[in-house]
């Protein structure tokens, strides 16, 4: 079933919450960060590859080792929210995305807005915040 979507849609809390134009709204959402992140992800690849380091100067080998370490950082974080991505997306096809997974309930417009691959409700992600203090100070 193909959905078109105006192009000017915004969720808004007066329809049913994740309807088909909601639900295909973050569809596309998701889509265009996961395209971004990899034309991102393909960038660095080809200027990590694009050669040894070269720089006879020991400062400039230790500046362009560091910028290397944290291109790698930036790839291996980029690679965990495309796997997220990747969840949301298939929260999408089962029917279960904008749902919290601890109590079923609505995640909420606005937070799904802001990080369209929560999992939890606001209030479920601040108990699950606080359960991992708590056991963080044992």
């Amino acid at each position: 079933m193909m959905i078109t979507l105006p192009h000017d849609y915004r969720p808004s809390e007066d329809e049913e919450f994740m309807n088909p134009l909601q639900v295909e709204y973050f569809r596309r959402k998701l889509l265009r960060w996961q395209d971004e992140l990899l034309r991102e992800a393909n960038g660095t690849l080809a200027s990590l590859s694009e050669g040894g380091i070269m720089e006879a100067d020991i400062t400039d080998r230790a500046s362009v080792e560091t910028d290397r370490a944290l291109e790698l950082r930036t790839r291996d974080r980029a690679r965990k929210l495309i796997a997220k991505i990747d969840q949301a997306l298939q929260r999408v096809e089962n029917g279960t995305y904008g749902f919290c997974e601890d109590t079923g309930e609505p995640i909420g417009l606005r937070r799904l807005e802001a990080r369209p691959i929560a999992t939890l409700s606001i209030e479920a992600q601040e108990r699950h915040e606080r359960m991992e203090r708590v056991h963080r100070d044992d």
